[in-house]
């Protein structure tokens, strides 16, 4: 144990305080942002509703699905049976613009920032937690604002009709991820959060059922099964004692396949009342020769230009053939896809689309507590329904777009480099140990290599000419950088 070795949370808080910094973002409040969260008031819902109608939905068993820890609630979700092979799924999402106003103090920390930035050892919220844990989220027994997306679901997944509103709601039940799933798949008894919403339970069931179905017709159409392993660090008081990774599970599917299907009703939306929009875009992937190789590698011939279905097709045969190791094929298919971005769109333009949804239209608006496209797009949104002039021009989205992307990349840099911090400080003991690795890029820049089965990245700084994304090998442990985040290794063998 070293000297610090009970103080890691407090040294990656720091690392992470000094790489907020760095990449442009703003880890603290501003006073000016002090001063408006302290002239703020709980008020009644209605008091904030504005100009327009608003539909009394408070009766509904509405309920927040999310992480075991999360309090920054953005979605309730509640299912309706309409007929024998139909089925309205509603999808509500917090009314934050009723309380952020564009052009305060608030919304300038907001849009600098674009998005919540989740640390090892500490989170960095897009909106101040006055709003984003209490006044804007929707929390357990409390009356909401919220946008409602109602989506008819029929038998066969597709989404035969949809509307858009704002409602009042009320979340009737605050249920995890993990523990729903247990139940949902068959394996734990029922939540006690459920059981105690009278009707909760059928209800849960029915947007199970209804998520299941438009799961498998996305799929078809070429959505990619990908699962990747995403590890955090496991405190034991302000020590690192593990890395913990985390899995997905059919709670976090089902509330996946719902917010797919509400971001795609809502850019279509705001195309049809000819308003401009922010859509979030994965294009066509510029290394997909690399994707045939790795997949005629294992026998199963790609064809020369992208095609998702044919990707599909062979990830689920992979993940077949090779359960366990299907995390790591995930993780290679995802570097090679390359990153998502925003680009803002025209009404009635051709989108570029999101690759690995199989989505042509496809927006972010439904995490606007922690997302700032989804805010801006929530405040098109509620001008169309108002019949207000719209917000924002097309070259204001542009602005913004660019931004959001720059922005959520500088995001991207700062969690990595704490988790690699974190990952430092747990292995800084086992310099000289050797491990299997996969490696996870390849580029004018440097060879990156994650080692099996811990999930932890570093750079090969050694031996990696020839290699490239995908490739098996031995490595050394050779150091690591705490503070830079960094984490050394050399090739062992051929």
């Amino acid at each position: 144990m070293t000297a610090n070795a009970t103080h890691d949370r407090s040294i990656l808080q720091g690392i992470a305080h000094r790489a907020m910094v760095d990449r442009g973002l703003l880890p603290d409040f501003s006073p000016q942002v002090q001063s408006e969260l302290a002239r703020l008031v709980a008020l009644p819902a209605v008091a904030l509703a504005g100009a327009g109608p608003i539909q009394d939905l408070r009766s509904l068993a509405w309920a927040s699905i999310d992480n075991d820890h999360s309090r920054d609630l953005d979605q309730l979700t509640v299912a309706e049976a309409l007929t024998a092979d139909a089925v309205r799924i509603r999808v509500a999402v917090a009314d934050v613009d009723s309380r952020v106003p564009r052009g305060s103090a608030i919304d300038d920390h907001a849009r600098q920032n674009t998005t919540s930035v989740y640390t090892a050892a500490q989170i960095f919220p897009m909106l101040p937690e006055r709003l984003s844990t209490d006044l804007t989220s929707l929390n357990f027994q409390e009356d909401r604002l919220a946008i409602v997306i109602a989506m008819e679901i029929a038998a066969d997944g597709t989404v035969r009709a949809a509307e858009l509103y704002r409602a009042q709601v009320r979340n009737q039940a605050k249920l995890a991820y993990n523990s729903l799933a247990a139940w949902l798949e068959g394996g734990e008894a029922l939540p006690t959060a459920v059981a105690a919403v009278p009707g909760l339970e059928a209800n849960l069931r029915l947007q199970n059922q209804a998520a299941q179905r438009m799961k498998k017709l996305r799929h078809a159409h070429g959505a990619l099964s990908l699962e990747t392993a995403k590890a955090s660090p496991v405190f034991e008081g302000d020590q690192i004692r593990a890395l913990e990774t985390e899995t997905r599970n059919g709670a976090k599917d089902l509330i996946e396949d719902f917010m797919i299907a509400a971001n795609g009703v809502t850019a279509r939306y705001q195309s049809a009342q000819n308003f401009p929009s922010i859509r979030r875009v994965v294009r066509t992937p510029k290394r997909w020769e690399r994707i045939v190789q790795i997949a005629g590698a294992q026998g199963f011939p790609l064809p020369e230009t992208p095609d998702p279905k044919a990707l599909e097709a062979f990830l689920t045969q992979a993940k077949t053939a090779d359960p366990a190791h299907f995390s790591d094929l995930s993780l290679t298919i995802v570097k090679l896809l390359g990153a998502g971005e925003y680009v803002a769109e025209a009404a009635g333009a051709d989108s570029p689309g999101h690759f690995g949804l199989a989505a042509k239209d496809y927006a972010h608006a439904t995490a606007p507590n922690r997302r700032y496209a989804d805010l801006v797009t929530q405040r098109l949104v509620k001008a169309a329904l108002q019949a207000q002039p719209c917000p924002y021009t097309l070259a204001d989205l542009e602005a913004l777009a660019q931004h959001c992307t720059a922005a959520e990349n500088a995001a991207n840099k700062v969690e990595r480099q704490v988790e690699k911090s974190a990952a430092a400080l747990l292995m800084q003991s086992r310099i000289g140990e050797r491990f299997e690795a996969l490696v996870t890029g390849a580029s004018a820049k440097g060879t990156w290599v994650r080692i099996l089965p811990f999930p932890v990245e570093g750079k090969l700084t050694q031996g990696f000419e020839s290699l490239d994304v995908g490739d098996h090998l031995q490595v050394q442990l050779l150091a690591v950088n705490i503070e830079r985040g960094l984490i050394d290794f050399k090739r062992i063998g051929s």
